[in-house]
């Protein structure tokens, strides 16, 4: 019993002739009708009413067709799914992401994939630079978005995009006042610290802005950036982020800009991922980041 045959028959049974049904299959009546009668002999039962009327399906065969028709929708969900699968529009993409995504680039491209790829399964891992790339080496993840360059990290890389770097205030705060606040001014402030996220290289940047190892007053806590900005609204002390974390409201807290003589400090962004890693989702996933940031992802350094 071919797999086509039983396509065959469910159009036969949808026409009350097998002429009309053999120019739907565009086969010869010759060819449909040996097919039904193979089918016949197959399940050993007479499948279809010849008269002079037309053919149609005899209790038997209406039986037979109702559980071929179930065969062949399964079959075709399972096909479409395969595709999707191999094409990268459906399956599971693991994510890795180095600091807030609330507003921003990242943000703006997440939302752009899930538009385009709905039946993708996003998950997202959070971790400092040297987890997420472990993770990716390990490859616990497809892809990780992070802060400043790793040397670290020979493999794939994809230049994206910067971002501003930003305090938090209370406030009440006094350099909540100013419409940006200068690196100098955050000399002797309470800093809240954490390894999570981008926290060691927002210390590095503030270290060589004020020339000094030990230039605020840092105050340690092993928590994530929802608890941190609490503390801040709280009074407790200043945080220095980047400007995705500026989409989330938080009781008490303002954001301002910091800046040097220049303007504005940023921090840059890329992709890093596996140049072996078969996943089907992370191909488009890529195409997605060079269509979106083309003026990067054609610059030097790109894999």
């Amino acid at each position: 019993m071919e797999f086509r045959h039983l396509r065959w028959a469910i159009v036969a049974s949808q026409h009350r002739s097998l002429r009309q049904a053999a120019e739907t299959l565009r086969i010869k009546q010759s060819t449909l009708s040996r097919c039904l009668r193979s089918l016949e002999h197959t399940v050993g039962v007479t499948l279809f009413e010849r008269t002079n009327g037309g053919t149609r399906p005899t209790i038997e065969g209406q039986e037979f067709l109702s559980t071929a028709q179930r065969i062949v929708d399964q079959t075709d969900a399972m096909t479409v799914r395969v595709k999707n699968r191999s094409r990268g529009e459906s399956g599971r993409l693991t994510i890795g992401v180095h600091a807030s995504f609330s507003a921003g680039n990242l943000r703006a491209t997440l939302s752009d994939h899930q538009h385009r790829f709905p039946d993708v399964d996003t998950q997202f891992v959070d971790g400092s630079r040297d987890r997420l790339i472990s993770d990716l080496a390990g490859s616990a993840i497809d892809i990780a978005f992070v802060a400043e360059p790793t040397p670290r990290w020979s493999d794939r890389s994809l230049l994206l995009w910067s971002e501003r770097v930003v305090v938090a205030l209370p406030k009440t705060h006094t350099l909540a006042a100013r419409d940006v606040v200068y690196w100098a001014e955050l000399r002797e402030q309470p800093l809240l610290l954490t390894q999570h996220g981008p926290a060691p290289e927002l210390l590095k940047v503030l270290i060589g802005k004020l020339g000094s190892s030990d230039p605020c007053r840092l105050l340690h806590h092993d928590v994530v950036l929802d608890r941190l900005l609490t503390l801040v609204g709280a009074g407790r002390g200043l945080l220095l982020a980047l400007e995705g974390a500026t989409g989330a409201a938080y009781e008490g807290v303002t954001f301002r800009e910091v800046h040097d003589a220049d303007g504005p400090t940023r921090l840059s962004f890329r992709g890093y991922w596996r140049h072996d890693n078969s996943n089907p989702s992370l191909r488009p996933f890529l195409d997605l980041l060079r269509e979106r940031y083309p003026d990067l992802s054609a610059g030097p350094g790109t894999g």
